[in-house]
């Protein structure tokens, strides 16, 4: 079953953008994910197909229409669809890897990138939709929020990175920053690889790696740590 992933935007041409290259380009390739776009604009009110109005209460800028979003989502998940429905916002949940697993081992998801000021309250309780968002920053629209978010999820998917065990020793996986990485030539001005990791002691190499990852998390991010 491929992951099916039903993007929701006012610019249907940005995708799959650089999801269409690398792993991601191959899993879309071979039928492992499928990214279906929904173009807002398509449900818009009148002959100008309006999707947003002033904010009520006043105030700069303007707001996505409750009733073209809902008519929107309805469209992308009829009756029956169980994928969640997600919202990149920047005042949603920091996106986790932990939630990126969940995601991936799902059968996708319903994501609309929202616009201009934000959207109508009422269409996020109404639909149930999960605020998501991918840092402390605002973007100029969700489209590239869900480009990340998308990334990290294909990735994750069975058979798309070659090596499996690549997914378990990198940042945030077991709540740490990944340990450093090396390769040859194994001296390069002047630095040398350490010396444990051409030892052959795998027992000593994933010490090394362990503590080295902790040093690393403590110094860049304790909160991770402290949970």
């Amino acid at each position: 079953m491929s992951f099916r992933a039903s993007v929701l935007t006012l610019y249907p041409e940005m995708f799959p953008g650089p999801l269409g290259v690398s792993l991601a380009g191959r899993a879309l390739e071979r039928g492992d994910a499928v990214i279906e776009t929904v173009a807002i604009r398509d449900f818009g009110i009148g002959r100008h197909r309006l999707v947003d109005d002033t904010p009520s209460g006043g105030g700069p800028g303007m707001v996505m229409r409750a009733d073209v979003l809902a008519a929107a989502i309805d469209h992308a998940a009829p009756a029956g669809d169980t994928r969640p429905r997600l919202l990149m916002s920047p005042r949603g949940r920091p996106l986790t890897q932990a939630r990126v697993r969940q995601l991936a081992e799902g059968e996708g998801a319903i994501i609309l990138c929202g616009r201009f000021e934000g959207v109508d309250e009422r269409v996020i309780e109404g639909r149930s939709l999960e605020e998501v968002s991918i840092g402390d920053y605002v973007l100029s629209g969700g489209e590239i929020a869900a480009l990340v978010l998308l990334d990290a999820v294909i990735r994750l998917l069975p058979g798309v990175m070659g090596n499996a065990a690549s997914g378990e020793w990198e940042s945030f996986e077991g709540a740490l920053l990944e340990h450093p990485q090396y390769t040859r030539p194994a001296e390069w001005e002047g630095r040398t690889i350490p010396k444990v990791l051409t030892s052959g002691d795998h027992g000593a190499v994933e010490r090394w790696r362990r503590e080295a990852a902790e040093r690393i998390t403590a110094e860049r991010r304790p909160d991770l740590l402290t949970g």
